[in-house]
């Protein structure tokens, strides 16, 4: 194998991964009450009532492109792996953390 064949490979797999951000599934209405995770009956009550989930993480409050991926996560404390992009992230991997 050739450096640039394995440089290539490297980099794919490390794109497929994306980053990871630990940080709690709120809703678009509470945003940052909901920062520290432990909010699940407001959150669901909310979402049901059309309030969009959203991630917050390091006081800022990111939308969720593909949000179907955190509705078994609402009001939970979490750990996701994605893209961001401007105030976006695509959910690639989602788990809950202690």
């Amino acid at each position: 194998m050739t450096m640039r064949y394995l440089m290539t490979l490297v980099l794919g797999v490390a794109a497929l991964h994306g980053e990871q951000w630990t940080g709690a599934i709120s809703e678009s209405g509470c945003g940052l009450k909901h920062a520290t995770g432990a909010a699940e009956k407001c959150v669901e009550a909310c979402v049901k009532k059309g309030a969009a989930p959203v991630f917050v993480a390091n006081n800022k409050v990111i939308r969720i492109a593909n949000a179907e991926k955190a509705m078994d996560f609402l009001g939970q404390k979490v750990k996701i792996e994605g893209r961001v992009e401007l105030d976006t992230i695509t959910i690639q991997r989602i788990e809950k953390v202690p």
